[in-house]
């Protein structure tokens, strides 16, 4: 047995990564500039994105087909008899329903489907785990067995967003409590729930309590365990690194990273979001 794994970009895990990792390819999600369809992270860049937001009709939309197939095609061409293929939240996103459909049609190779019920680094956890399994030459149904543990018990994604704007105007305000948001420079604590879909968490006035209250849903996951931490953000990367000083000094962190969000899911958040996600190391 010979195991790949195919992510989308939801992932934010670096092209550089991924080029490293012979296992892995990555299809990624569309965006469209008023229907000019284009490729996330491959073709489109952060600052692309929040420039067109308020001037210019912007979607994102699933993988094309045609690039997973080429990515199942080359991971047959390499050898390799079984792919789990990992992708965000089927709450969020059609890319698990387009993928699972595709599969169906794939001969000569075993798919094996994980929704990840989630996105951004918490699925870039998610992927990095299934590879360091593979490496140490697990079953896939240990892998998945893993992945489960990481998902469900061992990481927390909690995101905020200066506005609710942009996940009304993408469709993916879930459960996220409305217009409250809007007054009062109250801000929500998002919590990416086990159903895959955004839920409210807790509420800070202001971001500089907003913050703190994301900090305070960490301490009640992790406690004092020994964590790894991203931090997305959009364009403010001053405020990302205070966030990430105070981190380091509230928590028992191995690593803490600062990733800026992918630009497909900054369509759905604006330039001003704030992301701590976190897993047990």
């Amino acid at each position: 047995m010979k195991i790949a794994v195919i992510t989308d970009s939801s992932s934010n895990l670096s092209l550089e990564y991924i080029e490293q990792q012979k296992n892995l390819k990555m299809a990624p999600l569309m965006i469209s500039f008023n229907g000019d369809f284009h490729r996330d992270l491959v073709e489109v860049d952060y600052k692309t994105v929040y420039s067109k937001l308020d001037s210019t009709k912007v979607t994102s939309s699933i993988p094309s087909r045609e690039d997973f197939e080429n990515a199942v095609d080359e991971l047959k061409k390499d050898g390799y008899t079984d792919i789990i293929v990992i992708t965000i939240s089927s709450g969020l996103s059609g890319t698990f329903n387009s993928f699972n459909t595709a599969a169906q049609d794939m001969e000569d190779i075993n798919i094996h489907m994980y929704d990840s019920k989630t996105l951004s680094m918490a699925l870039g956890y998610i992927v990095r785990k299934a590879i360091a399994s593979i490496e140490e030459g697990k079953s896939v149904a240990r892998i998945i067995a893993d992945l489960n543990q990481l998902r469900y018990e061992d990481s927390i994604a909690l995101f905020t967003v200066e506005t609710l704007k942009y996940l009304r105007q993408g469709g993916r305000i879930g459960k996220v409590e409305g217009t409250i948001g809007d007054f009062l420079s109250v801000k929500p604590v998002i919590l990416v729930n086990d159903e895959g879909v955004y839920v409210t968490k807790s509420k800070g006035v202001g971001i500089k309590r907003t913050l703190m209250s994301m900090r305070k849903e960490l301490k009640n996951k992790f406690n004092d365990d020994l964590i790894d931490v991203t931090i997305h953000y959009g364009n403010n990367i001053e405020k990302a690194e205070n966030l990430k000083l105070k981190i380091e000094q509230s928590f028992n962190t191995k690593n803490v990273e600062m990733v800026q969000l992918t630009p497909v899911l900054g369509i759905h958040t604006g330039p001003e979001m704030f992301a701590i996600i976190a897993k047990r190391a």
